[in-house]
């Protein structure tokens, strides 16, 4: 192509075929925008989540641990009361971090 090909080609009018697709797009793109809007995940409903997992997972993690445990070294159920408490203790310190990082400070702060 030379260059009067080119010059040639931006005097031309704008194809309708184009101006179509841009308005299908905007289209297109506002719906996706609306769509992410209403599958949104509610901030306070994950934090509620891991609350929850943490004060069930902590205990029944530890509590399981030390019920093998326990087996193992013929002491029931003084291992299985030991890490059940130790669960809940790394439970509730799991949610002291979450509280704090909901108030704005970083994580990893003090504890």
């Amino acid at each position: 192509m030379t260059e009067d090909d080119i010059d040639e080609d931006a005097k031309l009018p704008p194809d309708a075929r184009i101006e179509s697709l841009d308005e299908r797009l905007d289209r297109a793109q506002r719906r996706e925008a609306e769509e992410a809007k209403k599958t949104r995940v509610d901030p306070n409903m994950r934090v509620t989540q891991l609350v929850i997992g943490y004060l069930i997972g902590g205990p029944l993690g530890g509590g399981l641990l030390g019920l093998g445990l326990d087996n193992l070294f013929g002491t029931k159920p003084w291992l299985t009361l030991v890490m059940l408490f130790l669960g809940f203790g790394v439970g509730v310190r799991s949610i002291l971090r979450i509280a704090k990082t909901s108030l704005g400070q970083p994580p990893g702060d003090g504890m």
